[in-house]
């Protein structure tokens, strides 16, 4: 089996405790194959994270399972990276030290660790800036500096909770290009929360849409789109198609609101749907 294979089976999970307990996920099965790149879609509060959470080990199902090629996730574990939309860099120590720090943890010596870590920094366009400390970094940079860290302990998930989501529409398009060169290098399994549909469809092999909570997956969108991929595949008819069946899926095919003169919401005509 190759590295990387995730299967959940009719997964379960329920959040808190006595009468503020609720359920998060509802019998959610999934299989993604070694080297996948899938994002989850759905709207805020539908457990894209919450599943996350499993996979990364934080979170015990309260029904069914997951496996990573073929071992139940019990706990985390340096095999599943997990990337946050905010960066977990340790403001003290330089960037380069950012990012060697999980080799520091298994005890490989210090020139080999710095070295490993510079070789990462250059991949993600950071040479040159291993010697800074993150607060004079942008929000990109920093970002960048937090999939480095990540990555050297070469996992075999990579697990990405709307890590673009705090930055800015500009440096958000350059990191999805950035995270997709660096993906096809290397070719790690990815799965990546998202609720914005134009990223799912830029970078994912399969596009999961999830439900309102309960979340539970309501569609899967297998992607015609070759790699690699540019900034001009927003523009193309098939993508257009897709946005608008990924619309019509977070929507239930409910109309949106249309307004009166006054602003108040007006009743769409019954018959009007979401184009899929």
């Amino acid at each position: 089996m190759s590295a990387g294979r995730i299967d959940i089976e009719h997964l379960q999970i329920r959040l808190g405790q006595g009468a503020q307990a609720f359920e998060a996920l509802h019998d959610v099965s999934l299989g993604i194959a070694p080297g996948e790149f899938v994002c989850l879609l759905g709207p805020s509060g539908c457990g894209k994270s919450t599943l996350l959470g499993a996979l990364a080990g934080h979170l015990s199902p309260t029904a069914g399972g997951i496996r990573i090629d073929g071992q139940p996730v019990s706990g985390p574990d340096p095999s599943r990276g997990l990337v946050f939309q905010q960066h977990t860099l340790f403001p003290w120590q330089r960037v380069i030290d950012n990012v060697a720090f999980g080799l520091k943890m298994q005890g490989v010596p210090r020139a080999a660790r710095r070295e490993q870590a510079a070789a990462l920094l250059a991949s993600v366009g950071l040479a040159g800036f291993e010697d800074r400390y993150p607060t004079q970094l942008s929000g990109g940079m920093q970002q960048r500096v937090e999939i480095a860290r990540v990555l050297i302990n070469q996992p075999r998930v990579l697990l990405m909770d709307e890590p673009f989501g705090a930055l800015d529409a500009l440096t958000r398009v350059k990191m999805q290009q950035l995270l997709l060169q660096v993906w096809e290098r290397i070719r790690t399994t990815v799965v990546f929360v998202t609720h914005d549909i134009d990223e799912a469809l830029f970078l994912a092999d399969r596009i999961v849409v999830m439900s309102a909570r309960p979340g539970r997956i309501v569609e899967q969108i297998v992607l015609p789109f070759g790699r690699p991929r540019d900034a001009a595949l927003v523009t193309d008819p098939a993508f257009v198609a897709l946005k608008r069946r990924c619309l019509g899926l977070l929507h239930g095919a409910e109309p949106l609101p249309r307004l009166s003169p006054l602003g108040a919401p007006a009743a769409a005509p019954a018959a009007w749907r979401f184009a899929v």
